[in-house]
């Protein structure tokens, strides 16, 4: 995403050798940055599989001490950053924007824990408000809005990204979603994560439509959600395919992805249109 929009920003007669190993080097900065959340989010959700391996922290040997690994990962971006961009007038506006990115990702985190404590299932908490501030600080201002902010910073177009904040959030919560969906209809195989929203609790898509639409007695169904029980969790699961879930998110994803390219029509300029319009077709019917 970095170097992409580096490629539509940057005239092709300034894309040289230098400019494109920065636009390189604060892509990887980007990709360890979300190596440190991933590693870490593994240990605080106690997942087992990530892009179709056993997560770090599960590797014999390993433990806790990815703890240790997870922050190596981010110090690694300032070390990175320093090295290849410190003497670029915008050296200072790159470290800001990661360090502001970090915190609200991270405040996104304390959201989705905070709502879903362990051993306390409390269904009144999972509201589409509560959702979608959890995919705006967890997700969508890191994965979306950093990439292209930090492409922004070294034209001077700070202000630019700024304006299309709006086109971001949609396409992070639009990511996002497709997630959640994925977590429970996808094939592991494909995707290389087994889903566990159901039983971890996650305050996902998918029950908050549940609750929407569930009649006094399928709310009971979901007292059987946050639990480890695979029959209690095939409960939930037969509630979902009972209610039509899919349906509904299909309708959600043409909603969403019409809604995103109207957006990107109106508040995309002055960058160019084709940054995002990129993005949201990479989301778009994607499988994992």
């Amino acid at each position: 995403m970095v170097v992409q929009a580096f490629q539509e920003l940057v005239e092709l007669r300034k894309q040289d050798a230098e400019r494109l190993q920065w636009a390189l080097t604060v892509g990887c900065c980007v990709e360890l940055l979300h190596a440190f959340f991933l590693v870490s989010d593994d240990i605080m959700d106690s997942s087992h599989t990530r892009r179709a391996q056993i997560c770090w922290y599960q590797k014999p040997g390993i433990g806790l001490d990815a703890i240790n690994d997870a922050l190596l990962l981010e110090a690694s971006i300032y070390r990175l950053l320093k090295f290849y961009c410190r003497e670029q007038p915008y050296y200072l506006n790159l470290l800001e924007l990661f360090l502001q990115s970090s915190y609200q990702t991270e405040i996104g985190q304390t959201l989705d824990l905070i709502t879903a404590p362990q051993g306390h299932v409390d269904l009144g908490r999972y509201t589409e408000k509560r959702c979608k501030s959890i995919v705006k600080y967890k997700r969508a201002l890191y994965a979306f809005y950093l990439p292209t902010g930090l492409s922004c910073t070294w034209q001077g177009l700070m202000k630019e990204s700024d304006n299309a904040l709006e086109i971001l959030l949609e396409m992070g919560e639009f990511f996002q979603v497709w997630d959640d969906y994925l977590d429970l209809f996808a094939d592991p195989n494909v995707t290389g994560k087994v889903g566990t929203d159901i039983q971890d609790d996650k305050c996902s898509w998918l029950v908050v439509q549940c609750l929407l639409r569930a009649t006094p007695q399928q709310r009971q169904i979901l007292e059987n959600y946050g639990q480890k029980d695979p029959e209690k969790v095939a409960r939930v699961k037969a509630l979902y395919e009972e209610l039509d879930l899919q349906s509904v998110f299909f309708k959600y994803e043409e909603d969403s992805y019409n809604r995103l390219k109207s957006l990107i029509e109106q508040c995309s300029a002055p960058l160019p249109p084709s940054i995002f319009l990129e993005l949201a077709n990479k989301i778009y019917k994607r499988r994992k």
